[in-house]
């Protein structure tokens, strides 16, 4: 019987100290009034400062959304750019309570690594960039090719194990730095550059003539890209999982930053009611306010508003939505209801 009420008690502590640490992370956010939100050191469309200092990009959007579910302001953030070899560390450590770095989903990364990925709010995946004037028209023709790679990224191992399935040689050359790997390429130290396909149109419009560079056809890998949180704060995950989620829902729906005032005042559907805050009491479920998915749209806009200023038409990038689009428009992109 002791034994029983013994096992009872050290359950029951557990369970209290779990409860207690689960909302550390949200809770520091709220003491200090702003995200501290991971970056990458500057990839175009992704994040990137002009020319005053000011951060944009789908992954900067995502930190801007959060902010605004949890302060009712998107501006609460501030941004700590990361190398690929610092972002994992900088999470770990709680310099940053959030990666939104173009950062794939992986077994290792999620389950061996201590951290949680909220969503995917980009399906990628790795491609070569390399000279118009070499002829190439596929990536199985870069037998015996120097390739440039950043260190510390998933790249690595992919390019190996495709070089390898393939029967080719090659060399690697790894940098640090997207930009030291973009240069590389540039002044002929690679025959190509290897990485995520979206990095490679980002990079490609920093080089001195880009229209001297193709993307070759073939996609190798798998690489969803994603915002990752530290685990043992199920609250703070919750609310950055449900904050890209309220974005897409906003776009299937036809919720955007200009009509979602009309939207909110006569709602066209109970899932709209329940998204935007006019219907329902769902914002209690993640310790927010109703008007946490009104806030993100109005501020942020939907994920297609996202995606087309950020990477997609409206934006120096032009990259097609594709696999991003919703999964009722030939994507795979999903999002569960607020219900």
């Amino acid at each position: 019987m002791k034994k029983m009420m013994l096992s009872t008690l050290v359950a029951a502590a557990a369970l209290f100290a779990t409860a207690a640490h689960a909302g550390a992370t949200l809770d520091g956010i709220k003491k200090k009034g702003f995200v501290q939100c991971g970056i990458s050191d500057g990839l175009p469309g992704f994040s990137f400062a002009d020319a005053s200092g000011k951060f944009s990009g789908i992954d900067v959007d995502v930190c801007r959304a959060a902010a605004a579910a949890v302060f009712g302001d998107a501006t609460k953030v501030k941004y700590t750019p990361l190398t690929a070899k610092e972002r994992f560390t900088a999470l770990q450590s709680g310099e940053v309570d959030i990666l939104s770095r173009n950062t794939t989903w992986t077994s290792s990364r999620d389950g061996g690594m201590g951290f949680l990925f909220a969503g995917v709010n980009y399906y990628d995946g790795i491609g070569f960039l390399t000279h118009q004037k070499a002829g190439l028209k596929s990536a199985k023709e870069l037998d015996g090719a120097t390739v440039c790679i950043q260190a510390g990224t998933d790249t690595e191992l992919n390019v190996a194990d495709y070089f390898k399935a393939n029967k080719m040689q090659y060399t690697p050359v790894t940098f640090d730095r997207s930009d030291e790997s973009a240069k590389a390429l540039d002044t002929g130290r690679c025959d190509t550059l290897a990485s995520d396909q979206s990095q490679l149109y980002a990079l490609r419009i920093k080089l001195g003539k880009p229209d001297d560079f193709i993307v070759l056809p073939e996609v190798i890998s798998k690489e969803p890209l994603g915002p990752v949180v530290r685990r043992g704060d199920d609250d703070w995950f919750t609310i950055v999982k449900w904050s890209l989620f309220a974005m897409l829902n906003a776009e299937e729906m036809g919720v955007t930053s200009k009509n979602v005032e009309q939207m909110a005042a006569k709602p066209s559907t109970p899932d709209m009611a329940h998204l935007l805050g006019t219907e329902g009491d769902f914002g209690k479920d993640l310790k927010l306010d109703n008007k946490w998915a009104f806030n993100i749209i109005k501020q942020v806009g939907n994920y297609q508003e996202v995606f087309d200023r950020n990477v997609g038409k409206d934006s120096q990038l032009k990259i097609a939505r594709g696999q991003n689009a919703l999964w009722n428009k030939g994507g795979i992109q999903y999002a569960p209801p607020v219900r």
